[in-house]
């Protein structure tokens, strides 16, 4: 179940609020069906803002590794109902598409970090790069309030879709099919 104290009053069938951090600014909300942007930052059409955040093993991974993948960045959290049954769609879509360029990066949330992310990764077979998200990263993807945000990127580093919300995943495979070609 979500929790937190903006549950009662941000929680929705198809999200979670954000446990702690800061509130966000705007009025973006999406179903999880439609893709959403605003001029801020982490808009669609702007550059992914550059990130440097530890992986599982506590290893730095950069946002800059990824350069040239087509890349589904997922702001989640192990406490959150629907992103935790968006995760074997990321491990389908990572599965299926790795060698045609897709990068599946989870952008966990969790305050206690890997000492519960990675049992989670190991119980649901995770097979894309978990990494250990922070307030500073959120913000600069323009603020994350509910969770999950999924952000997807082209070869390029260019946002071209946000959603917010549990999003099924024939609208990923439908997003990243014209991405990957080319």
């Amino acid at each position: 179940m979500c929790s937190g104290a903006l549950i009662a009053v941000l929680a929705l069938p198809w999200g979670c609020a954000r446990q702690g951090g800061e509130k966000g600014k705007g009025t973006e909300i999406s179903d999880g069906q439609r893709r959403i942007g605003s001029g801020e930052a982490g808009a669609v059409g702007s550059k992914a803002p550059e990130f440097a955040l530890p992986d599982l093993s506590g290893k730095t991974v950069r946002l800059a590794d990824f350069q040239g993948k087509v890349v589904i960045l997922d702001f989640w959290a192990t406490w959150c109902p629907p992103c935790r049954a968006e995760v074997p769609d990321f491990v389908r879509l990572q599965a299926k598409y790795r060698d045609k360029g897709l990068s599946v990066v989870g952008l966990s949330l969790d305050a206690e970090g890997a000492k519960v992310v990675r049992p989670f990764a190991e119980e649901y077979n995770v097979n894309y790069v978990m990494l250990i998200a922070n307030d500073e990263t959120t913000r600069s993807f323009g603020g994350v309030v509910g969770i999950p945000t999924t952000f997807v990127l082209d070869r390029t580093g260019k946002i071209v879709s946000k959603f917010i919300g549990k999003t099924e995943l024939k609208v990923f495979e439908e997003t990243i099919l014209p991405l990957l070609s080319t």
